[in-house]
Parts: C-alpha cells; sequence; structure tokens
C-alpha cells in the first residue's frame, strides 16, 4: 500500500492515548461500567466511575475516570455525599441519559452527566482533531484554535450574523472541559527481575492553558459555563497530554488519514458508529499484531459490546453493525470485512482489511 500523496495526510497520534480510547469512553450502558460514586481520600475529594478489565480480552483493561471536587469544604462534601446518597441513579438511567434531569442540583447533574457520556464519538473526533491541528502547525503538544473554526469543520450551521447558536457553542465549551477535567487513572505493568510492578498514572486527555474573549465586556468562566451551559470562549489553547515527539524511526504512533467531523443534523453522538468502530480497530492495532500490518481479527462480541450494541435484537445488531464497515470502506479506512468462525463453539470472529494509507501503526507496541 504506497501510495505517497495519500500518506503525507497522515498524522500520528500517541499509542497510549488510542489504546485506551475506548475503555475510557466505555458508555454507561457497557457491563463492564460501574456508575459514578462520590470518594475522598488524602488526595481530595472525586465524582468518579470504574471501567472494570474484561478477563477474556487483555486489551479490555481496568480503568477510573474521575472529576476532582476543588474548593469544597468539609462540611460542604458531607451535605453533597448525603444529597447524592439518595439519588437512585441505576432508575433514573434505566431511560437514558435523559433521566438524570431528576437530579435537582445542576452542577451534580452536569457533573454525572459529564462522567456518563466522556469521550463520545463527538469528544473523540474532537480530540483528534486537535492533534492534526498541532501536527499541521508543529507545535509539539499545543494546539490553538478558534472555536467558529471549530465548529465550521464540524458541519454545523451559522446563524444570519456569521455566527453559531449559543447551544451549539455551549456543547463545545462542555466538551472541552469535560477532556479538561476528567482525570484517568489507570495502572501500567512492567516485568523487571523482582517480578511484574504496576505503575500508576494519572492524567488528563488534555488541559486548557488559556482562552480568549473577544467581547471583553463579557464576564466568561470556564467551570460555571459547563456546569450552567452558557456560551463558550472564542479561543482556546489546549495542551494535549498524551502527546509525544515523533522520532526520526516514527515512534510508537497510530497514524490517521483525515477524520470527518461532520456531525449529522439532530443526531445524537452516541449514534455514531462509524467513528466507535474506527477507534476501536485502531486501538486493537496497538494490542495486537496485524497480520501482514493490515489483517485484524476480533471476536464479535467484543466488537459489539464496544460499539454499544446490546439490545437482544441480533439482526438489528448486525445491521447496524454491517452499515457501519460499509461506512468505512466508503470512507476508506477499510478495504474489506468478513464473518470467520471462532474456535469456541458459536463463537464469530470477524477478520478486517486496514487500508494502511488511512490507519496504520508506526513503531513498535508495548502492551499496557
Amino acid at each position: 500500500m504506497g501510495n505517497s500523496s495519500a500518506q503525507l495526510d497522515l498524522f500520528a497520534v500517541d499509542s497510549q492515548l488510542v489504546r485506551l480510547l475506548p475503555r475510557a469512553g466505555a458508555s454507561f450502558r457497557n457491563p463492564d461500567v460501574n456508575l459514578p460514586i462520590l470518594r475522598a481520600d488524602a488526595g481530595g475529594y472525586y465524582l468518579e466511575m470504574r471501567v472494570d478489565a474484561d478477563p477474556e480480552e487483555i486489551s479490555e483493561v481496568g480503568l477510573t475516570r474521575r472529576i476532582p471536587l476543588e474548593d469544597l469544604s468539609r462540611e460542604a462534601w458531607q451535605e453533597l455525599k448525603k444529597q447524592y446518597d439518595n439519588i437512585d441513579l441505576e432508575a433514573y438511567l434505566s431511560k437514558g441519559i435523559k433521566g438524570l434531569e431528576k437530579i435537582e442540583d445542576m452542577r451534580v447533574r452536569r457533573l454525572t452527566a459529564t462522567l456518563l457520556t466522556f469521550l463520545n464519538p463527538r469528544q473523540v473526533e474532537l480530540v483528534l482533531y486537535l492533534y492534526r491541528a498541532a501536527s499541521v502547525c508543529e507545535t509539539g503538544p499545543v494546539a490553538k484554535f478558534r472555536s467558529n473554526d471549530l465548529l465550521e469543520v464540524m458541519g454545523y450551521s451559522r446563524t444570519k450574523d456569521g455566527g453559531f447558536h449559543a447551544n451549539i457553542r455551549s456543547q463545545l465549551h462542555c466538551d472541552l472541559m469535560a477532556l479538561h477535567r476528567t482525570e484517568l487513572v489507570y495502572a501500567e505493568e512492567t516485568e523487571t527481575a523482582n517480578g511484574v510492578v504496576a505503575e500508576v498514572t494519572i492524567k488528563n486527555i488534555l488541559r486548557i492553558q488559556k482562552f480568549k474573549v473577544d467581547n471583553v465586556q463579557r464576564d466568561f468562566d470556564t467551570d460555571k459555563a459547563a456546569d450552567y451551559t452558557y456560551g463558550s470562549a472564542d479561543e482556546y489553547v489546549v495542551n494535549l497530554e498524551f502527546f509525544q515527539t515523533p522520532t526520526p524511526d516514527g515512534g510508537d504512533y497510530v497514524l490517521f488519514g483525515n477524520i470527518d467531523m461532520q456531525q449529522r443534523v439532530g443526531g445524537s453522538a452516541n449514534h455514531n458508529y462509524g467513528t466507535k468502530l474506527l477507534i476501536y480497530l485502531a486501538s486493537r492495532l496497538k494490542w495486537d499484531s496485524p497480520k501482514d500490518g493490515q489483517y485484524l481479527t476480533i471476536s464479535r462480541r467484543h466488537l459489539f459490546k464496544n460499539l454499544d450494541l446490546f439490545g437482544s435484537n441480533t439482526s438489528r445488531n448486525s445491521a447496524i453493525f454491517w452499515r457501519t464497515v460499509e461506512e468505512l470502506k466508503e470512507k476508506g479506512f477499510l478495504l474489506n470485512a468478513c464473518e470467520v468462525p471462532g474456535k469456541r463453539k458459536n463463537s464469530v470472529l470477524v477478520e478486517f482489511q486496514l487500508n494502511t494509507d488511512k490507519i496504520r501503526i508506526s513503531g513498535d507496541s508495548h502492551k499496557i
């Protein structure tokens, strides 16, 4: 696969981040996900949720995503804990994420929703956009962008005055703040002479370093804007926390071709199965050893789990899955895909042939 003009469009995303993305973004419907809880330790107060490892698949690692609750007195913490303990999240979420509207405290409601919807496909596309922007501008881990420019790339319609609706700008700011606030806590295992050692890492996907508001008369507070949903800044400078500088031999990265960020009008980010499948395949590139650099074989069960296809209607699930495969073929990321029998009885595998001009690994792969 040697189309040099196509490969010029590739941009690098650090493999450690790519490996973690599907687990870090696992939805609350995923059986490995525990509902958010409030927890205190010597480091402070947190709203956090645990994603358990899957013993049947090495790539399904365990991790915790959490939001530090800063500037809380002990009394405020106790009051918040009492309030949160009385919330029946499981019952609320039986009606989907909209069920959280029953939580009266708006800030608690929004922080809970932030954790539950963290790294939805729209936010993943935003992360990839920022990696591409940093690559094009050659600014290392720092990416600078105008809000309106990004919203235009995402395909939103401008208003008559040339701007964007407040709710769309607010959604962008909330997405950025979710990526800025939410910490990922995970362990990396390393073999030493004394046995296996687990090193725990705490990392944000990005941190907002600066923001600019064009109208200096506006009173804009990043936390309040995210918690109470109003507006966005006009320009942001962010630091990509997982970013590693590419080396002459390519380094340990996944290389992506151009990602289509056009948002479906009226559609839910959670129904963007194409981005979910693309990221899951990219993560497995760094966990597995693709045959001839482009063939991946993955169990259908894990594919459906990572696409949030948990319904009992198997024909519907299969239809969505193969429609998604066709979408990635049309966009050039996949050349082919077909089902093959697994070693276990009744198990089904799917073999993918990736287009290495659009997505491939670079450098060595080291397991987390």
